[in-house]
C-alpha cells in the first residue's frame, strides 16, 4: 500500500470539496494523521454538513453498483449489512426506484465510527447541524424542497445515522433543530422516509425510535410541566413525537402485514333524524362525525391493525415519562376542537399507554353523554314532552335477556343516538339508585346468560377457556346484536365485562378478517393439524387422502359437509394446492361459517361506538384489555392506592387486620371480594393500582356484615373486635352477596 504522501495528496486537493464520500473521508483522515493535525477534517465537516446542497450530494451509492435487480433493489443494497432485505419483503411494498435509498448507509455508518472518536470533529458536527437546520426548515416550509429534489431526504438519512444523537451534546441543541425541520416535510415526503426506514433491520429501526424517545424523555425530565405549563406547548417534545410517528409507521411497514385481509364493509348504521346539538344551537359542527383517520396512514396505504408482528414491539414506542406529565383533559380538547392550532398527543396514540388512552376515551364518552342530555332538554322545551335524558332500562331478573333485548331493540330502531346516553338500569322490585354499580351487575348477568353453553349461542373450548360463535345456533340475529350492544355500552359506560373471546374477534371488530395464523389462538388443535399438513414432506395426496370437502358438527351432533371449492369432494389436496386448502379452511371457520352471527354482533357494537375514537386510539389487544380488564390481580398495589374515611387510617388495627386477611385469600376469594366491592372481578386498565377503593368505618363492633357501594367502590367495614371475626364476617358477605337495597 502506498502512503498518501507518495500519492502527493495535500490539503489543497480538498479546498473546493463540496460533497463527501467514504473514500474522501479516509483520504482526509490519513492526511491528518501524517501531518498530526485534524484541522482539515474539522474544516471539511463544517463546510459539508453546514450546507444542505453539499450534504444531499454526499455518500451517494456508486452508479456502477446501483443497477437494479428484478425486485427493484440495488446490488449494493443487498450487500449492505444495515439494510434488511427480508424486512422489505415482509412489508409487501413495491420497491420502486422512487423509494430507493440513494445514500450508501453502510458507508455513512463506517464514516461516523471513524470521525466520532474525535471530540473536536464531533463538536464541528453539532455546530454544522445547528447552522444548516434553519435553512433546511425554511426550504421545506416555503419551497417544498423534496418535491423538486427527491434526494433531499438524504440529508435526514445521513444525519440520523449518527449513533451519538442520544448524547447530551445533541439533545440540548442539535437534535431539537433536526426534529423541527423534519416536521416540515410534506406528507408524501414523510411517507417516502417511512418506506426508506422500513428497509432497515430491527437494530436500525430501534435505534431511530430510541433517539427520538430519548429527546422526549430528556426534555420532560429537565422541565417542569403542569396545567399551566403544558407539555403540548414544548416544541422539542412535539416535533420529536411527530418524527417518532414516521419511525412508527416504518416499523409497521417492516413487520408482518396482511393488508388485503379486510372484512366486508358493513351496512351503514341508521342515524337519528334529530338535529345535532350544534344544529339546534345554530352552531357549526366543529368535528366531523365518524372515526378519525391518520393522514400518514392513508398516504402509506397501510393500517396499524394490518400489522400482525412489528419488528420492534409497539410497547417500545410508549413514553412513560410523557404519560405522567400529560394533562389529558387539555389534550383531549386540543384533539377534538383545536387540532389545527394546537398539537394533541392523542393524534400520536402509539406514544400513549393504555391508561392514558382510556382516560381520553372516557372524556369523549362523557362529553357525548352530556351532549345527548342537552339535546334531550332542548327537545323537551320545544315539544313540551318529558323525554328521558338517560338510556333507562327496567328489567326483571328472571326475564333479563327478553327485557333487555326488547328495550335495546326499540332504542336502536326509534333513535340510535339514545344508545349514546348514559346507561341507567333498574331491577324491578328492588330499591337502589344506579350510580354505576347496578349497571355493572346488569352487564355481568347479561354476559353470564348469553354465554351460557346451554343456550347455544357460543361454543366453549375447555382447553383454551375461550368462546366462539356457534355457526349452527338457533338464536336470531337480535341476540347477537344484543351482545355487540352490551360490549359497546360497557366501553361507553366504563364497565368491565367477564368475556373470553380469542384475539381474532377484536381484530375482526377492527375490520380485519381471520386468517390461518389466528387459528393458533381460537382453534389450536385445528391449527396444529393444518400446520402439520403444510410442513409434511411426503406425498400429501397419497398419504392423507384429503379433499376440498370438510365436515363439521352441528348443534345436535350431526355431521355437516361443506365444499371449500365447487365439487370439493372430487378435488384431492396435493402438495401443490395444500396452501390454498389451508387458507380456505381457515377462512371458512373464522369468517364464512359465522358470517351472519358476527355481522349482527359487529352491527350492535358499532351502534354504540361508530362515532368514538376507539378504533383510532386502540389496537386489538388494547380493545380486549378495555373490555375485559386485566386478569392480573395485584392486591398489594390495591392496598397502596386505597383511601380511608370515617375515622379509619392506614395505621388502624382493623385496617391492618383487614389487609392481612385479604392477602391470605385465594384467587377465587379475591375475585369475589372485588365483585362485592366494585361490581366486577377484574382489574381496570392499568391494574388494581388504578382502582380507587375507599374503606369507611361503619360503626363499632357488631354482628353486621360488611356492605358496599359498588357505584363508588366504597367498602363499609364495622370496627370488628378481632381478626377472626373480621375474616368470618367478610367471607360470608362476599360469598352470599346479591341484589341491591337502600342503606
Amino acid at each position: 500500500k502506498m502512503s498518501y504522501s507518495e500519492l502527493d495528496v495535500t490539503a489543497e486537493d480538498f479546498k473546493d470539496l463540496n460533497y463527501l464520500t467514504e473514500e474522501k473521508v479516509y483520504e482526509i483522515l490519513a492526511l491528518c494523521e501524517e501531518i498530526g493535525n485534524n484541522s482539515l477534517l474539522i474544516g471539511v465537516i463544517g463546510k459539508v454538513f453546514s450546507n444542505a446542497e453539499c450534504l444531499v450530494r454526499s455518500f451517494r451509492k456508486e452508479e456502477s453498483n446501483a443497477s437494479l435487480d428484478s425486485q427493484g433493489r440495488s446490488e449494493n443494497e443487498k450487500e449492505n449489512a444495515s439494510m434488511s432485505a427480508s424486512s422489505a419483503s415482509r412489508s409487501g411494498e413495491d420497491d420502486g426506484s422512487h423509494d430507493e435509498v440513494t445514500v450508501d448507509v453502510a458507508a455513512v455508518r463506517r464514516v461516523y465510527d471513524r470521525i466520532l472518536t474525535d471530540e473536536k470533529a464531533e463538536s464541528a458536527l453539532v455546530n454544522a447541524i445547528l447552522c444548516v437546520m434553519p435553512s433546511v426548515e425554511d426550504e421545506l416550509t416555503y419551497h417544498d424542497a423534496c418535491a423538486f429534489d427527491p434526494n433531499y431526504l438524504n440529508l435526514f438519512v445521513i444525519i440520523m445515522e449518527n449513533c451519538n444523537l442520544h448524547s447530551p451534546e445533541y439533545l440540548d441543541t442539535a437534535l431539537p433543530f433536526v426534529c423541527k425541520a423534519m416536521c416540515r416535510l410534506s406528507l408524501p415526503a414523510q411517507a417516502r422516509l417511512a418506506r426508506l426506514w422500513s428497509r432497515y433491520d430491527v437494530r436500525g429501526i430501534r435505534r431511530l425510535a430510541e433517539t427520538f424517545q430519548q429527546l422526549i424523555t430528556y426534555t420532560v425530565v429537565c422541565h417542569k410541566f403542569d396545567e399551566d405549563n403544558l407539555v403540548n406547548d414544548n416544541e422539542a417534545v412535539v416535533s420529536a413525537a411527530k418524527c417518532l410517528k414516521i419511525v412508527y409507521y416504518a416499523n409497521v411497514l417492516a413487520g408482518e402485514l396482511d393488508p388485503q385481509q379486510n372484512e366486508e364493509e358493513e351496512d351503514e348504521i341508521l342515524e337519528s333524524n334529530e338535529l345535532t346539538l350544534q344544529e339546534l344551537l345554530g352552531e357549526e359542527e366543529r368535528t366531523p362525525k365518524g372515526p378519525r383517520v391518520d393522514l400518514l396512514e392513508t398516504e402509506l396505504g397501510v393500517c396499524v391493525s394490518d400489522c400482525r408482528q412489528p419488528v420492534v414491539s409497539f410497547d417500545e414506542f410508549i413514553n412513560e415519562p410523557l404519560n405522567e406529565v400529560l394533562e389529558m383533559d387539555k389534550d383531549y380538547v386540543f384533539y377534538k376542537v383545536n387540532a389545527e392550532s394546537k398539537f394533541a398527543f392523542m393524534s400520536c396514540p402509539f406514544i400513549l399507554n393504555a391508561v392514558t388512552k382510556n382516560q381520553g376515551l372516557y372524556y369523549d364518552n362523557r362529553i357525548r353523554m352530556y351532549s345527548e342530555r342537552r339535546i334531550t332538554a332542548l327537545y323537551s322545551m320545544v315539544d313540551g314532552q318529558q323525554a328521558n335524558p338517560y338510556l333507562k332500562l327496567k328489567v326483571r331478573r328472571d326475564h333479563l335477556i327478553d327485557d333487555a333485548l326488547i328495550s335495546l331493540e326499540m332504542f336502536a330502531m326509534e333513535n340510535p343516538s339514545d344508545l349514546k346516553k348514559q346507561l341507567y338500569v333498574e331491577f324491578e322490585g328492588e330499591q337502589g339508585l344506579d350510580e354505576g354499580g347496578i349497571s355493572k351487575e346488569f352487564f355481568q348477568l347479561v354476559v353470564e346468560e348469553l354465554f351460557n353453553p346451554d343456550i347455544g349461542m357460543f361454543t366453549y373450548d375447555e382447553n383454551t377457556k375461550l368462546f366462539w360463535f356457534n355457526s349452527s345456533s338457533l338464536e336470531n340475529e337480535g341476540q347477537y346484536s344484543l351482545i355487540g350492544i352490551v360490549l359497546g355500552l360497557a366501553i361507553y359506560n366504563n364497565c368491565i365485562l367477564d368475556v373470553h373471546f380469542p384475539m381474532v374477534i377484536y381484530r375482526k371488530l377492527m375490520g380485519k378478517k381471520g386468517t390461518f395464523l389466528d387459528l393458533a389462538d381460537s382453534h389450536p388443535v385445528l391449527y396444529k393439524s393444518l400446520k402439520e399438513l403444510l410442513d409434511y414432506e411426503g406425498n400429501v395426496e397419497e398419504d392423507m387422502t384429503l379433499t376440498f370437502q370438510i365436515s363439521q358438527t352441528d348443534l345436535f351432533g350431526n355431521p355437516v359437509l361443506h365444499d371449500l371449492r365447487e365439487n370439493g369432494d372430487q378435488i384431492p389436496v396435493t402438495n401443490d394446492n395444500r396452501k390454498e386448502f389451508v387458507t380456505k379452511y381457515a377462512d371458512y371457520i373464522l369468517n364464512e361459517s359465522v358470517k351472519v352471527q358476527f355481522k349482527a354482533f359487529r352491527r350492535g357494537f358499532h351502534m354504540v361506538t361508530n362515532e368514538s375514537p376507539l378504533k383510532y386510539l386502540f389496537r386489538p389487544d388494547e380493545i380486549e384489555l378495555l373490555i375485559c380488564g386485566s386478569r392480573n390481580l395485584d392486591f398489594h398495589a390495591l392496598e397502596e392506592s386505597t383511601d380511608y374515611d370515617g375515622g379509619y387510617s392506614r395505621e388502624c388495627r382493623v385496617i391492618k387486620d383487614f389487609w392481612e386477611t385479604v392477602h391470605t385469600f385465594g384467587q377465587e376469594q379475591k375475585r369475589l371480594f372485588l365483585q362485592f366491592t366494585t361490581g366486577t372481578d377484574r382489574a381496570p386498565v392499568g391494574g388494581l393500582g388504578k382502582l380507587k377503593l375507599v374503606i369507611a368505618k361503619n360503626g363499632q363492633d357488631s354482628d353486621r356484615l360488611p356492605t358496599s357501594h359498588t357505584c363508588f367502590n366504597v367498602l363499609l367495614l364495622p370496627e370488628y373486635s378481632s381478626k377472626e371475626k373480621l375474616r368470618e364476617r367478610l367471607l360470608k358477605a362476599i360469598t352470599y352477596a346479591k341484589g341491591f337495597g337502600m342503606l
